[in-house]
């Protein structure tokens, strides 16, 4: 096969250097050119087209969420954004996640070379899941969001489970998006470096009816309450006779992950048996099959993300040839048929 061609856009040299040489080492992966802005990179791109860009968030002469979005409309190809950790970055990667890039990779502030070779997995990871992705025009994630209606769920009381890793920060957003403000307690496992996480519950927050918060351990999962597991952390859900609550734990890496969405599944199955449901979106790897099947087991309602509008198929497709899944569904349909199992 054809090794991944990638195009690096960062005005920084020493990052250019660092992931060079973490490619070079990658027979999958080559870079087929460096550009410190958004002019040079068309420049590269008119000699030779990538597969794959990773691109800084900031950049001179044109910021790189404004050099995606122009991508996205007239030549989409799969972008990982490259962005150091501040308030008002950590808020533009998600708008660049929003406008179509396909995922992000954190940029240390100081001692790059070191850092970035401890990330040597994340980074190669993702660009072989970008490789892979679908990638559409930023249009089709501005469709009017479908309306759901809330009647008939006041009494019940089972709690809602999602996981997902690549292409997840819009799948959810479209998800919660089509959630009433008085449906049940959702709890979500974003693979997500720290920090990034509570802007990410920020984000949600700002863009749906329930109230979304970043998870801190002994939060209550209420009605009309989302909490989202903090990077770092592995998210577990346990009861006792109020009803459900939260506990963050460290341990080890889970299917690579921390926060691991087998985890919670494992957690959501032993606390609420057949009271659950469980929803595994788009993401690459196994993470959330064996959970999803072990809440399958014990009686809760399963779903996962069908192949068409998952951006990356594998952890659905793990959980459908496991027999995880109860249902096989479009992402815009999951709301509606979340809401029918809960008036079930």
């Amino acid at each position: 096969m054809k090794p991944i061609r990638v195009l690096i856009v960062d005005d920084s040299p020493t990052v250019q250097s660092v992931l060079k040489g973490i490619i070079a080492r990658e027979a999958d992966i080559e870079v087929v050119g460096t550009a410190s802005d958004a002019f040079e990179a068309k420049e590269v791109m008119q000699k030779v087209m990538p597969d794959l860009i990773t691109l800084d968030v900031e950049m001179p002469r044109m910021d790189g969420i404004t050099f995606l979005k122009r991508l996205m409309s007239f030549r989409p190809l799969p972008v990982i954004m490259i962005s150091s950790y501040t308030r008002e970055n950590s808020r533009r990667t998600f708008e660049a996640l929003d406008a179509g890039a396909v995922d992000f990779v954190a940029k240390p502030s100081e001692g790059v070379k070191t850092d970035l070779e401890v990330l040597k997995y994340e980074i190669t990871r993702k660009i072989r899941a970008a490789a892979k992705a679908r990638i559409k025009p930023s249009l089709v994630f501005e469709r009017p969001k479908k309306r759901v209606f809330a009647a008939g769920i006041e009494s019940s009381n089972k709690i809602i489970a999602i996981g997902a890793s690549t292409g997840g920060t819009r799948a959810i957003k479209r998800v919660l998006g089509s959630m009433p403000a008085n449906a049940n307690g959702i709890v979500i496992v974003q693979h997500m470096p720290a920090r990034f996480t509570k802007t990410f519950a920020q984000n949600l927050d700002a863009s749906c009816h329930m109230d979304v918060k970043e998870a801190e351990h002994g939060d209550r999962v209420n009605r009309g309450k989302v909490l989202v597991a903090p990077g770092g952390w592995h998210l577990k859900v346990a009861s006792d006779k109020n009803g459900y609550y939260v506990q963050l734990q460290d341990g080890e890496l889970v299917n690579y992950q921390r926060p691991s969405v087998d985890v919670l599944f494992q957690s959501v199955a032993k606390a609420a048996t057949r009271d659950a449901i469980g929803i595994l979106l788009t993401g690459m790897g196994i993470d959330g099959s064996d959970g999803l099947l072990t809440m399958k087991e014990v009686g809760a309602f399963t779903v996962a993300q069908d192949e068409a509008t998952s951006v990356v198929f594998g952890m659905p497709k793990s959980a459908i040839e496991q027999g995880a899944a109860e249902v096989v569904a479009a992402l815009d349909d999951i709301p509606r048929i979340v809401l029918s199992a809960l008036r079930s």
